[in-house]
């Protein structure tokens, strides 16, 4: 799908294209949206033959193949999250590219930084006053959901962390709590992921020359690093929350673990004597004078208690109960 962005009298307007011949001087930004081979190549030539990445150029991980000029063009290719309201947010790349006319954007996805701005754009003239400056306020809506995806990732962290140092008087399962907090680890990977790309977007971008030459532009552009540095800070700190609340989960059930066994340990000690005494009188022995003593039974049980309480008295009182 294409969508054409006019400049308007108030802010811009969105129209869906089929296949454009040419791109008229008000349209300010070009928006493909899971695009087939034949809409690129339509976009292509409108844009007098400025080649536009494919889906598996812009899926390359190398810093060559995401961040280049060519031909007066600069192209940046940055992963973006998308379905951030869900534990663990999906990850995927959007290319821009900068031309002398609009600016072109590439996505085979939703991800809420359009619609954001799509809907700020019918609000604010300026926004639409240059491509290089559109770029910019499309990188602003990207910071700012990124912001919010980083909240309600520190949020369930937070949760976790609370739940796990409760205090309980019965002993607790920590599957569940490893379980998510593995999950907001992997949400924290993709938006280390996710600003490092930005934040190496910022530093190409700063090099063009559209750019370079504006001092709002520049202004702007330093702003967004500023935000994206401290969000990268924030989401650090986030993750070593996880990695404590994870090594703690994982020492509370050592611990957890270590009470069975002292359980185990000292109920076998305390009933290694009786088990003596009942082994003793429970040979076959024709020589055992006390079996005929009426006494016999009762002494024996009385010393197998008493063989019991004694060393639980005495772990008891050496501090190891």
């Amino acid at each position: 799908m294409i969508r054409l962005h006019r400049r308007g009298e108030k802010g811009c307007r969105a129209i869906e294209a089929s296949s454009p011949g040419t791109i008229d001087p008000d349209v300010l930004w070009i928006d493909l949206v899971a695009p087939t081979r034949e809409e690129e190549l339509s976009i292509e030539r409108a844009l007098g033959g400025l080649p536009l990445p494919t889906r598996e150029e812009m899926a390359a991980l190398e810093a060559s193949s995401r961040f280049y000029r060519e031909r007066g063009a600069t192209y940046v290719t940055v992963d973006l999250l998308h379905r951030g309201d869900e534990e663990v947010p999906f990850l995927d790349p959007v290319t821009f590219v900068v031309t002398p006319g609009p600016l072109v954007t590439i996505r085979y996805f939703d991800p809420r930084p359009f619609a954001m701005l799509e809907a700020a754009l019918g609000r604010d003239e300026t926004a639409c006053a240059t491509a290089p400056g559109l770029a910019l306020h499309l990188f602003e809506m990207v910071i700012d959901r990124t912001s919010d995806v980083l909240s309600r990732s520190v949020a369930r962290v937070q949760e976790v962390g609370e739940e796990i140092f409760a205090e309980r008087g019965r002993a607790t399962s920590f599957e569940p709590f490893i379980n998510r907090l593995g999950r907001a680890r992997l949400a924290n990977a993709r938006l280390e992921q996710s600003l490092a790309g930005l934040m190496r977007a910022f530093v190409f971008l700063g090099l063009d020359d559209r750019v370079e030459k504006d001092p709002e532009a520049r202004e702007h552009l330093a702003s967004l690093t500023r935000d994206a540095r401290s969000l990268t800070d924030h989401n650090h700190a986030v993750a070593a929350s996880i990695d404590f609340q994870l090594n703690a989960a994982l020492g509370l059930i050592n611990i957890q673990q270590s009470s069975i066994i002292k359980i185990f340990s000292v109920a076998a000690v305390a009933f290694l004597p009786p088990t003596l005494i009942a082994s003793i009188y429970g040979m076959n022995f024709d020589h055992m004078p006390e079996l005929a003593r009426p006494w016999a039974y009762p002494a024996a049980l009385v010393a197998m208690v008493v063989s019991a309480v004694l060393p639980l008295a005495w772990f008891k009182r050496r501090g190891w109960l």
